[in-house]
């Protein structure tokens, strides 16, 4: 039997603002994709086992693109896979648009095809399940 969960994907879009740009050219570091990531995993722990869990590892994360203050970022997460406490998510950071400022200084424009910059895969553990104490009169 399959579990109903297994699958089940959030998305959340994010501007990424300019004072997370720490480096030349408003490079943002890899720190702001990864706390996008926890905000997806809380969220898919909360709709599938009613708790907000925790975010307990990464086995891989890649950084492929770069991303910049002025994104409008896409982050999403998928149930991979489901243990008894445990729940593996795949995710992806996506930049949606992007600031323009060769355009204009507020200049932005929305991708034509989105970019793929951060994909990780994590683990989620949540706690049992609760069950009422019976009654023992």
């Amino acid at each position: 039997m399959t579990d109903l969960r297994l699958g089940l994907t959030v998305t959340q879009r994010r501007y990424v603002p300019y004072a997370h740009a720490h480096y030349g050219g408003a490079l943002v570091d890899g720190a702001y994709v990864l706390g996008l990531f926890g905000d997806v995993a809380t969220e898919l722990s909360i709709r599938t086992d009613g708790d907000e869990g925790l975010l307990a590892g990464y086995a891989e994360v890649r950084f492929v693109a770069p991303v910049r203050a002025g994104d409008v970022l896409e982050a999403e997460g998928a149930i991979v896979r489901i243990g008894r406490r445990s729940r593996t998510i795949a995710f992806t950071a996506r930049v949606v648009c992007r600031a323009r400022p060769d355009r204009g200084p507020s200049a932005a424009e929305v991708l034509d095809t989105p970019e793929i910059a951060v994909t990780a895969t994590g683990s989620v553990v949540v706690p049992e399940p609760f069950s009422p104490p019976s009654d023992t009169r």
